[in-house]
């Protein structure tokens, strides 16, 4: 079903790290970026196999600019020693040690959460000037409680470090305001809110960009950190905008052929390939595998060989796809195991390849062998990595008819996936997948329970505007319908409706779905006029931008000419029973089927 998948991020998440630095002297002397913490550099000598890696929160970017100056006070755990300026540099160095020393972030976080109390007393030198100190306690204090799961109590202490700081004062100001953007951003992402960890991202490199030029390396790592969030909210345009910029700046600073611009061009081909535009992404990823042999990174080549693989499957050219998939294939196995999840990820590309050109029998023996290696996997696999393999082997499952396999498989990735921090976008295209599997066999209940599910987690995570919740809606609708829940499923309808006219334009298939479900939806109402003031609409759009060559052009007039007919004989007609148009047993089956093509509803 077109737009039930999400796009798939490599699913390598690092842990949590909580980052207290002891130098003191740092943070004068450097600016914004240089004091970020690593995830906001995605751009290193040794990246993952794939070009979009996993973001992890930041933890706490700035550096810390002191150390306790006196003893502590006599009863550090007293409210009156809050009051002590010395107090909050102590309490920030014990939440460092404790965490250094692995007793826990529970003590750590007590620490913190004192000091940065501490701070905010004494906040506000000489001369009224914000307290970066109080500042970067914040961070410190956000970043315990990401480590523990608590991302919601971060949010609150991170909207009250951004508060602080006056990037117009200087560069350590406008430090403090970016690493703070930016760790929210990461805190947001964790949760699944995507607009709004991209809305602090933005912010984030706005603010950068006034303090450094845009011109900067430092500018150049934001931007791809940024293009691969809006690569993971599949807003491409933007992504795009933002991977020409990354490659310019670094294509002035580093050396022809890098493993920076290795790293952009593979970004930048995802974000083509995602566009359609195949034959740029080949060229991307050509330029970019060119870079890694000469960096003697074979592994990243054998990456680049997968991806390129990918692109000829997507040409039909199914010959070189194998050829690249051989090649990677035997480079992981000499690299990294016959065990290894690279190489179960190639047998799924190879079983997707086979299953194409029709070879069945060898599709299933690699779908086969990449579950065994999901089933024992080596350490250091992560859940991510196995769910987004059994996903991609549900997908061929359900392709040669074996429905009830590919539900399991998608079953046991959600509860892979289900305790895990920002998977929740994820979750949500699994469960719209399961909806329509569900829908095709007849099982409606599950198939509206699967979409409401996957509605709830859209919404929670800000992608209600996208055009694959649209899709999702309309999903539901046509569940709802098989239910015989008809205002509910008018509502579905119609909420999907201005999603998708805003996102694809009127005269895109799924909005003209839409528009021809919405239509037998509001007859089986009784409100005839609805349905043909949609269906003249639909008519005319066909008519004057998308010609009448296609078939439904005649359906939908005749149906229309039907309604008008009986519009004249009454408008008050009673409205029809919506049994008459969906249930298999109806006596009127054929009248209806006469009527309403496909029982009037678009999958």
């Amino acid at each position: 079903m077109p737009g039930l998948v999400s796009v798939k991020t490599p699913p390598e998440t690092p842990p949590l790290r909580i980052s207290v630095p002891e130098t003191p002297t740092q943070a004068q002397a450097q600016t914004p970026t240089q004091q970020r913490s690593e995830p906001v550099n995605s751009v290193s000598n040794s990246k993952p196999a794939s070009p979009l890696p996993r973001r992890p929160p930041s933890p706490s970017p700035s550096r810390s600019k002191f150390s306790p100056r006196k003893p502590p006070p006599d009863n550090p755990n007293s409210e009156a020693a809050l009051d002590n300026p010395d107090l909050g540099p102590f309490l920030l160095k014990l939440a460092r040690d404790t965490i250094a020393s692995g007793e826990g972030p529970n003590k750590a976080l007590d620490y913190a959460l004192r000091a940065s109390k501490s701070f905010e007393r004494c906040s506000g030198g000489a001369e009224g000037e914000p307290s970066l100190d109080l500042a970067m306690s914040l961070h410190v204090l956000a970043a315990i409680y990401s480590s523990l799961g608590r991302f919601e109590e971060a949010i609150p202490v991170l909207e009250r470090a951004i508060q602080v700081p006056d990037p117009p004062r200087g560069a350590d100001h406008a430090l403090a305001a970016f690493s703070g953007h930016m760790q929210l951003g990461d805190t947001f992402s964790m949760l699944g809110q995507v607009d709004r960890s991209i809305a602090c991202y933005e912010e984030g490199l706005k603010i950068q960009i006034e303090a450094l030029g845009d011109t900067d390396p430092r500018v150049g790592e934001t931007c791809r950190y940024l293009a691969e969030a809006h690569v993971q909210a599949m807003q491409f345009d933007r992504a795009e905008e933002l991977c020409k910029k990354t490659l310019e700046i670094h294509r002035a600073h580093s050396e022809p052929a890098s493993l920076e611009e290795a790293s952009d061009r593979r970004l930048m081909a995802l974000v083509c390939e995602a566009k359609g535009d195949y034959e740029s992404a080949l060229e991307h990823l050509v330029l970019a595998s060119m870079a890694m042999i000469a960096n003697a990174q074979d592994t990243e080549v054998a990456a680049i060989d997968v991806s390129i693989g990918n692109i000829y499957m997507s040409l039909c050219r199914y010959d070189e796809a194998l050829f690249s998939y051989q090649k990677a294939l035997t480079v992981f196995k000499s690299s990294k195991g016959d065990n290894h999840p690279s190489v179960a990820s190639v047998f799924v590309r190879l079983a997707d390849l086979y299953h194409r050109t029709g070879k069945l029998r060898d599709s299933k023996s690699y779908c086969e062998n990449a579950l065994r290696i999901y089933a024992k996997p080596v350490p250091g696999t992560t859940v991510e990595e196995i769910a987004g393999g059994l996903t991609e082997i549900s997908a061929i499952y359900e392709s040669v008819d074996e429905p009830e396999e590919a539900l399991k498989l998608l079953q046991k990735a959600i509860k892979m996936l289900e305790d895990k921090p920002g998977q929740q976008s994820t979750i949500a295209g699994i469960e719209a997948r399961m909806g329509v599997m569900f829908y095709v066999v007849g099982r409606y209940d599950e198939a509206r329970s699967s979409f409401e599910s996957a509605i709830t987690k859209l919404r929670a995570s800000g992608e209600r505007k996208s055009a694959f919740f649209g899709v999702v809606l309309n999903q539901m609708g046509l569940a709802c319908v098989q239910l015989f829940k008809i205002d509910e499923a008018a509502e579905l309808f119609e909420e999907a409706r201005g999603i998708l006219e805003q996102e694809c334009g009127p005269c895109h298939q799924d909005t003209l779905g839409l528009y021809s479900n919405l239509a037998a939806t509001y007859d089986a109402m009784g409100r005839v006029d609805d349905a043909i003031e949609i269906l003249e609409y639909v008519l005319k759009l066909r008519e004057e931008k998308l010609g009448i060559a296609n078939p439904d052009f005649e359906d939908e007039k005749r149906r229309l000419a039907e309604l008008l007919k009986e519009a004249g004989r009454t408008r008050d007609r009673k409205a029809k029973s919506l049994e008459n148009l969906i249930d298999p047993s109806s006596k009127k089956k054929k009248e209806v089927t006469k009527r309403w093509p496909g029982l009037g509803f678009r999958i």
